[in-house]
């Protein structure tokens, strides 16, 4: 292997991590708590602080290794913090509270892919309606898509007739032309046809589409 070689791999290799890195950071924060998402610096695994039961309080409390003023490293659990003081005790003698600066104690974490994110995304909604319409309206927009776009495209590249490239230069001209300018339009024809709330009204507008045409083509 040549140096041709290696600096062809190292270019690719940077163009998978280009493209596939924010995909793995997004499936991965997906299993991340709300502050371990804004935690700085960022870490790619999500990460859990240990809880521990402590007599004398009903919540579960967060676990800290607390470095004391003689050197020694401490695991005590946080009560409450106030401004850059911690008060904090310790989980098998809970009467005591210590005092230490913030900056003493470090958080006791374990990498956890908790799936709290998504158990509460289901459960908050009719998680199964949506999946389901969302899968109904994507295969059949796309089997319509292909069998309407193809004909078209079949036409266009196979039969030559006066004002084919017209037609095709046409098509490829309202590519140009912003989304937003014809959603106005749009909702008008579906409520006309009274497909308002329904997953028809859904599909046939995005059918016929230049970009497809140009694409089979």
């Amino acid at each position: 292997m040549d140096a041709a070689d290696i600096l062809t791999y190292l270019y690719l290799g940077l163009g998978v991590i280009i493209m596939f890195g924010p995909v793995l950071w997004l499936v991965l924060s997906s299993f991340k708590t709300s502050a371990e998402i804004v935690h700085f610096p960022p870490r790619i695994l999500p990460y859990r602080q240990d809880m521990v039961k402590v007599e004398g309080y009903d919540n579960l409390l967060p676990l800290y290794d607390v470095t004391m003023k003689d050197g020694s490293v401490v695991r005590l659990a946080e009560v409450f913090r106030l401004g850059l003081e911690s008060q904090l005790v310790d989980p098998k003698k809970p009467a005591e509270i210590i005092k230490v600066n913030i900056k003493q104690r470090k958080a006791v974490e374990h990498v956890d892919f908790g799936l709290d994110n998504y158990t509460e995304g289901i459960n908050s909604f009719n998680f199964g309606v949506y999946l389901w319409n969302s899968v109904i309206v994507t295969v059949v927009a796309t089997l319509l898509t292909l069998l309407v776009n193809s004909m078209a495209a079949f036409a266009l590249s196979k039969y030559k007739f006066r004002g084919s490239n017209a037609i095709f230069l046409t098509m490829i001209a309202t590519l140009m032309v912003p989304i937003s300018t014809i959603l106005v339009p749009i909702f008008l024809v579906i409520t006309k046809l009274d497909w308002n709330n329904t997953l028809t009204g859904i599909i046939n507008p995005t059918v016929a589409t230049p970009t497809g045409v140009f694409l089979l083509r």
